[in-house]
């Protein structure tokens, strides 16, 4: 997949490079902006219980 992306972005190795940091920081926007808010509420996370029994 990565190899099939890195040939299909213009120009040399620099700008190749430049393209794909541009594209992996756009996944990590898109991912925290809409992608984890959506998701939060399905996840188990907050559903934490304290037993109430010691020693």
């Amino acid at each position: 997949m990565y190899g099939w992306i890195w040939r299909h972005l213009p120009g040399n190795t620099w700008v190749r490079a430049f393209c794909s940091l541009v594209l992996v920081l756009a996944v990590v926007f898109l991912l925290f902006q809409y992608v984890f808010p959506w998701a939060e509420p399905l996840l188990p996370f907050n559903d934490v219980t304290v037993d109430g029994g010691g020693s």
